[in-house]
């Protein structure tokens, strides 16, 4: 990855188009209970960019919004439904789902909310129990 990149993704039917520019601030897998639920997966890929980085660059009267909480309003398409990012308003960040990202690379730094995974995975990643320090958690690692 290269400073300034940019990279481009769109839902699953391509009604909305994103651009993501620069490099992530983190990337890496969320088990918590709300990401599996909302994503229908025992785990999901992250990548964290701060707000200037993320441009819908087609298609934003297709997005539609669903936040549980105020931490996170979560995006998607209203044609087919495909998740596109999260605004996590409470941290100032967009996670901006890698799979929707095909030209960027995904390197994983860790797992958050690993006290709430129902899949286990040896990696080598560290695992948090919740959160970094950094991000307002106990920055507590689980072993694997």
């Amino acid at each position: 990855m290269s400073e300034g990149q940019t990279y481009k993704g769109s839902c699953f039917c391509g009604a909305v188009e994103v651009e993501v520019t620069g490099d992530p601030l983190f990337m890496g897998y969320c088990h918590c209970d709300s990401c599996r639920h909302w994503s229908a997966a025992p785990v999901t890929a992250y990548t964290l960019w701060p707000p200037e980085a993320l441009n819908v660059s087609k298609g934003e009267d297709n997005l539609i919004t669903y936040n549980k909480t105020e931490a996170s309003y979560r995006k998607s398409c209203k044609n087919c439904g495909g998740h596109i990012f999260t605004d996590h308003k409470t941290m100032e960040i967009f996670d901006v789902y890698p799979a929707i990202i095909p030209g960027l690379e995904f390197i994983p730094d860790m797992h958050v909310h690993y006290g709430e995974a129902v899949l286990p995975i040896k990696d080598g990643l560290p695992k948090f129990k919740d959160l970094p320090k950094e991000a307002g958690g106990s920055g507590e690692i689980i072993p694997e």
